[in-house]
């Protein structure tokens, strides 16, 4: 009787991946990075560096890339413990979720605008922007122990998706803090852009997910 062997060849280079776009990260803008590392301990990096924004960044763009990845293929082994599909599919997920939230940035850079709260959201998006980065970090080893030691079941997942749910739970705390007078100033406005822009943009994420 043949032994069935699972493979791992699209989940290890994409793990490989995800550590040379780190790698890429911290070799090019250590001090940064390092900073950046402290995230849930200091606020040292979102104090110094959001006043640095820029449109393209490449470190916050690498970084972003890291978490697309670690998004798409944990969505795979979510997914995959359900209901049995190919690992090629984890690149359909992060494709899809990297637009998404591309799009949804230049659409909230727009209202912010057109609402006169500029100053506001861009704050906002990049502290948003900074802790989701930092959370594709951690999916590296959950994501790597997850495929390879600890077989995933429900209680495990929904273990993770808290995890992730609370550190950019704690961004948007630490942004009402650090923003209180400003956010006092325009909070109804800030209420609308989340009734609109961080409820309902989910919404159409769980219907791709569940329909593809």
């Amino acid at each position: 009787m043949l032994r069935v062997v699972n493979t791992y060849d699209i989940l290890t280079l994409t793990l490989i991946g995800c550590l040379l776009l780190v790698t890429l990260s911290k070799v090019l803008f250590t001090k940064r990075f390092v900073d950046f590392s402290k995230l849930l301990f200091s606020s040292r990096y979102i104090n110094h560096y959001a006043k640095e924004q820029r449109f393209v960044d490449v470190f916050e763009a690498l970084l972003f890339l890291n978490f697309s990845l670690n998004i798409g293929l944990l969505l795979y082994i979510i997914l995959n413990y359900y209901n049995t599909i190919q690992q090629i599919d984890l690149f359909k997920y992060s494709l899809f979720i990297a637009l998404f939230l591309i799009i949804k940035v230049l659409f909230e850079k727009v209202i912010a605008t057109l609402l006169n709260i500029d100053t506001l959201i861009d704050t906002y998006v990049f502290q948003k922007l900074t802790y989701r980065n930092f959370s594709g970090l951690l999916l590296i080893p959950i994501n790597t122990l997850l495929i390879y030691s600890v077989l995933p079941n429900p209680t495990i997942l929904l273990v993770v998706i808290t995890i992730l749910f609370i550190i950019l739970t704690i961004g948007v705390i630490q942004f009402i803090k650090t923003n209180l007078n400003l956010f006092k100033k325009n909070l109804f406005y800030f209420i609308l852009y989340l009734c609109t822009l961080e409820i309902a943009p989910y919404a159409v994420i769980y219907q791709f997910i569940t329909y593809y």
